[in-house]
């Protein structure tokens, strides 16, 4: 996001890329650094063509109480849902954080800010691993406002070790190789009368091929438009 936003546009199309998302992971609670972030993410996506921008609240300071950091975050979106409107990209929050890793707690902050721009990236690993309350159920309650999944999968060695112990990880194992009932997944966001991009996260460029061909193959069985 500090480069030349025509260069990178430039770059995807020599490659043939097509921009599913932006991760603009910014922390909410500091809007001194999440404003211009968010800005410069949402000025990016519009020469890259993608509506996206995936964040969440990330660490909150020692020293502010919930409380303050609420009103932080409001503060931000605030003043990024103007900016999101004006470029007609969505701000999207997923769960990886101290508040986020339960669907309440995700809610309240995408409804800090009324906007049609704010609504929420749904992470199936980090629901997972957070281990708090199940994941489908947390879907369940959060799918009104999933406008884009993060399709992250966990391994079985994975979930042993840190389940219950983190809120969210960075990478996962490849689509159908681990914990996540991706039938079920797939189930609940059946019913949204919009296009869903599961963009995969995983650790390696072979993951990501498996996880396509997998996630590709239940599309088709289900009757869905495979990604």
């Amino acid at each position: 996001m500090e480069e030349d936003p025509l260069l990178m546009a430039e770059i995807c199309a020599r490659h043939g890329v097509q921009v599913a998302s932006l991760s603009a992971h910014s922390p909410l609670m500091k809007p001194e650094a999440a404003v211009s972030r968010l800005t410069r993410a949402a000025v990016l996506a519009s020469f890259v063509g993608t509506k996206f921008l995936n964040s969440d609240e990330m660490l909150k300071p020692e020293w502010m109480d919930d409380e303050e950091a609420h009103q932080a975050m409001h503060y931000t979106l605030r003043r990024i849902a103007q900016v999101a409107a004006r470029h007609k990209v969505f701000i999207c929050i997923e769960p990886h954080g101290v508040y986020t890793k339960t669907s309440a707690g995700l809610l309240k902050i995408v409804d800090l800010v009324p906007s049609p721009w704010i609504q929420v990236n749904w992470d199936t690993g980090n629901a997972y691993l957070a281990g708090i309350e199940d994941p489908y159920e947390a879907l369940e309650r959060v799918r009104d406002r999933v406008m884009h999944v993060h399709a992250k999968d966990i391994s079985f060695e994975h979930s042993e070790k840190e389940r219950g112990k983190v809120t969210g990880t960075p990478v996962g194992c490849a689509c159908g190789e681990g914990v996540v009932d991706w039938d079920r997944v797939l189930s609940i966001l059946d019913p949204l009368d919009r296009e869903i991009t599961l963009s995969v996260e995983c650790g390696t460029i072979e993951q990501a091929g498996r996880s396509r061909n997998f996630l590709n193959n239940l599309l088709k069985k289900r009757g869905s438009m495979a990604a």
